[in-house]
């Protein structure tokens, strides 16, 4: 009998969830709005606030999994990668948590376990299967042949897919979180008014800051035109950004899923939230008869909930670790 309790603090979300004996009972996710007044994430602040939130985090977690601090087998955390800052509140939580009752600690790659989100609900993937990994830090397919036998076989070589999101919404003037918000006026869009060119990258992997700066220009020079072009073109302009970086996505998927001839196919991290990625992803499924499998929504962002069934498989497998361990902004995958 396992019954876990895992931290996720590795940007701007203090995140606690338990795992009993393989199902995830609880997922409190505390936000951080302060970060609206700057644009982005301020790693200090970041810190900080975790701080404050992670003690509540954990006794709501408790009540919604009806279980008590005894019942409470092992301590999964996020190890990294993230933001030291913030994953050093969560690894100090973490070990004195597991130090004070005398039990095991998990240290989980947050990268891992965006991917294990898949294996919390059904339907779950069978292996080997691809995954692609998009969020605001990295852009990854993955080819998975056990729940931590994972090799990367193509990745971005400098920024994002979710920066490209987030960079375009601020172009856009649009409020952070901006990715969400260009999700919404795409559907409002026309994604064929305004094309951008495609990353010629070799092999599997990525590339998009060159796109960045294409939408840079795009939209200066349509300013000097017309100094109301956003404004009068903002459905479709988030339209036609969305539906280029999806394609970029989708056509090295694509790619990748005949280089290794596998049909079982999975998208994860925050940009698996992307109304425009999943459907363009089930529409791929559909013409190429994949099967494809996409977390809950409340699985797709950072979550403890991934950490607590990646923190279920090791414990499973008794792989543990000590009070020695330390956080790793950078972390090997």
């Amino acid at each position: 009998m396992s019954v876990i309790l895992a931290i996720e603090s590795s940007c701007d979300d203090t995140s606690v969830a338990i795992c009993n004996n393989g199902k995830i009972t609880a997922n409190v996710i505390a936000n951080q709005t302060i970060h609206q007044n700057y644009g982005g994430v301020i790693p200090e602040l970041a810190s900080r606030v975790h701080q404050q939130n992670i003690v509540p985090a954990v006794q709501q977690a408790l009540i919604d999994a009806k279980v008590t601090k005894q019942d409470i087998t092992a301590v999964a955390f996020t190890r990294g990668p993230g933001l030291l800052g913030s994953l050093l509140v969560g690894v100090s939580f973490a070990k004195s948590f597991a130090l004070a009752l005398n039990i095991p600690l998990i240290s989980v790659n947050h990268m891992h376990a965006h991917i294990l989100a898949h294996f919390i609900d059904d339907p779950k993937p069978a292996f080997p299967f691809l995954c692609l990994t998009v969020s605001g830090g990295h852009t990854q397919i993955v080819l998975v042949r056990d729940y931590f036998d994972m090799e990367i076989v193509g990745e971005t070589l400098d920024d994002a897919a979710g920066e490209a999101f987030d960079k375009t919404a601020k172009l856009l003037a649009l409020p952070y979180p901006g990715g969400p918000l260009i999700d919404k006026h795409a559907k409002l869009g026309n994604p064929l008014a305004f094309k951008f060119a495609e990353p010629q990258i070799p092999e599997l992997n990525f590339s998009f800051s060159g796109f960045k700066t294409s939408i840079l220009y795009f939209i200066r020079k349509q300013e000097k035109e017309n100094p109301n072009f956003i404004a009068e073109h903002l459905d479709d302009i988030c339209a036609s950004v969305q539906h280029s970086i999806v394609q970029i996505l989708l056509n090295k998927l694509k790619k990748a899923a005949k280089q290794y001839g596998i049909k079982e196919i999975a998208i994860a991290g925050g940009v698996s939230a992307n109304s425009g990625l999943r459907n363009g992803l089930q529409q791929t499924a559909d013409e190429l008869g994949w099967k494809v499998y996409v977390p809950a929504f409340q699985y797709c962002t950072d979550n403890a909930g991934m950490i607590a069934i990646a923190g279920y498989h090791k414990f499973l497998a008794k792989d543990f670790v000590g009070q020695e361990v330390s956080p790793m902004a950078r972390m090997e995958f």
